[in-house]
C-alpha cells in the first residue's frame, strides 16, 4: 500500500507542468486577490468632514484608535469613489453642518459607505464604537436639553454620583480578530486548488488502467483491499500535498495566518479526504485521461464558485449561502472562517469537521466501489 501511495507522490512531483499549477499558479492568485481585498497593511478609512471643532475631535478620536489609517478626503463623492476603486476599506462622511446639529440637539447621520467584504464589516464595528464614544456628551447633553449646549457638555464631564460604582465588564474578545486580505485569498485558493488538484489528478488512475499496471498489481500476491486503500491514501496524499505547498507558501511570503494550528491542520486532512475521494470516483468512471481533466477542471471551478471559494460567502444571499451549503467547500470556509475571524479552536469547528468527513465517507465509499469495478472489468 505505501509504495502505490509513493508512486502517485512521485508522479505529482516528476510532472514538470505540477511546477505551475500547484506552486507557482496558486501563490500568485494569493498575490492578486490577496491585494484586492485590502493587503496586509490597517485598513484605510477615507473621512469627508467639515468644518468645526466636535468634528474635528471625532476625525482625532478614529485617528487615536490604532485600529486604521485615516484618509482625509474632500468630498462624499471622492469617498466613494475611493470605495469603489478599492484605494479605500471605507468611509465615513460627516456633513457639513455636524456641529450646528449637535448644539441644536438635531440628530445626526453620518454615512458609512462600503464594500460588503470582511475587512469593511470589521472596520465598521470599530468606527461605530469610536463614534459611540467621541458622541457620549453630545448625545447625553441632547437628553438633557437645560440650558445651553457648551455648558451641558462641560457640565457632563464633572458629574459624579456619591457612593455609586460603575463596573464594566467586557465578555468575549474585545474587538474583532483583525483578518487581512491575504487570510481571505489563501483560504479560498486552498479549497480551490486542493480539489482542482486532487480532480485532475484523477487521470494517474486511468494511466494506471492503460498501461495495465492494474493487472499487474492483481497479479502480484496483494489484496483488492489493499490496492484500493493505497490508490485512496494516494489521492488523499496528492490533496494533502498541494494544502501544504499553499498554507506554507503564504505563510512565509505574505504572512497568512491559518489559526489554530490543530483546528486547520483537521480541516485540511478533512478535506483533502474528501478531494481525494472524489478524485476515485472521477477516475474509475472517465474513460480517458483527457475527460478526466476536463470534467476535473469543470467540477472543481463550478464547485469552488458555488460553494464560496472565488467570491466570499459573506457576500452570498440567504438562498444562495443554502446552496452552497451543498458543496463542501462552503462548509471548510465556515471552518476556517472560525479559526480566524473568532480565534477559535479545533473544538470549534467540530460541526464543520463532521460534515466534511461525511462528504468524505460517502464519496470515498462510492469511489472504491467504482474503482474495483474498473480495476477487474
Amino acid at each position: 500500500m505505501t509504495a502505490i501511495v509513493w508512486v502517485n507522490l512521485v508522479r505529482l512531483v516528476r510532472d514538470r507542468t505540477n511546477i505551475f499549477s500547484v506552486v507557482v499558479f496558486p501563490i500568485v492568485l494569493i498575490l492578486v486577490f490577496g491585494l484586492s481585498f485590502g493587503g496586509t497593511g490597517r485598513p484605510r478609512l477615507g473621512v469627508a468632514a467639515g468644518d468645526g471643532p466636535l468634528a474635528a475631535e471625532l476625525v482625532a478620536a478614529l485617528a487615536r484608535s490604532g485600529e486604521l489609517e485615516l484618509v482625509r478626503v474632500g468630498g462624499e463623492a471622492e469617498a466613494r469613489d475611493g470605495v469603489e476603486r478599492g484605494t479605500l476599506t471605507a468611509a465615513l462622511i460627516i456633513p457639513g453642518g455636524y456641529d450646528r446639529a449637535l448644539a441644536a440637539f438635531t440628530p445626526v447621520e453620518l454615512p458609512y459607505v462600503a464594500r460588503n467584504e470582511p475587512a469593511a464589516l470589521q472596520l465598521g464595528a470599530t468606527v461605530r464604537s469610536v463614534v459611540s464614544q467621541a458622541t457620549m456628551a453630545a448625545r447625553a447633553a441632547a437628553y438633557v436639553r437645560e440650558g445651553s449646549f457648551p455648558d451641558l457638555v462641560a457640565r457632563i464631564g464633572r458629574i459624579s454620583a456619591p457612593g455609586v460604582t460603575v463596573e464594566s465588564v467586557t465578555t468575549g474578545p474585545v474587538r474583532p480578530v483583525q483578518v487581512s486580505g491575504f487570510d481571505v485569498a489563501a483560504t479560498s485558493q486552498l479549497l480551490l486548488f486542493v480539489f482542482l488538484t486532487s480532480l485532475t489528478g484523477a487521470s494517474a488512475l486511468i494511466e494506471t488502467r492503460r498501461l495495465g499496471v492494474s493487472r499487474r498489481m492483481y497479479a502480484a500476491p496483494v489484496g483488492s483491499r489493499a490496492i484500493l486503500l493505497g490508490e485512496a491514501a494516494g489521492r488523499v496524499g496528492v490533496a494533502l500535498a498541494q494544502g501544504l505547498v499553499i498554507m506554507l507558501g503564504s505563510g512565509l511570503l505574505f504572512g497568512v495566518r491559518w489559526g489554530d494550528p490543530v483546528g486547520a491542520a483537521a480541516l485540511l486532512l478533512a478535506f483533502s479526504l474528501v478531494g481525494g475521494g472524489a478524485a476515485m470516483l472521477l477516475g474509475a468512471v472517465a474513460r480517458t485521461s483527457q475527460q478526466a481533466v476536463s470534467v476535473g477542471v469543470l467540477a472543481g471551478m463550478g464547485l469552488a464558485a458555488i460553494g464560496g471559494a472565488m467570491v466570499p460567502l459573506d457576500q452570498f444571499t440567504g438562498p444562495m449561502r443554502q446552496i452552497a451549503h451543498l458543496t463542501p467547500h462552503a462548509w471548510a470556509l465556515d471552518g476556517f472562517a472560525e479559526l480566524l475571524r473568532r480565534d477559535g479552536t479545533v473544538a470549534d469547528v467540530l460541526p464543520q469537521l463532521g460534515v466534511l468527513a461525511l462528504f468524505a465517507a460517502a464519496l470515498l465509499a462510492l469511489g472504491s466501489w467504482r474503482l474495483r469495478a474498473a480495476l477487474t472489468r
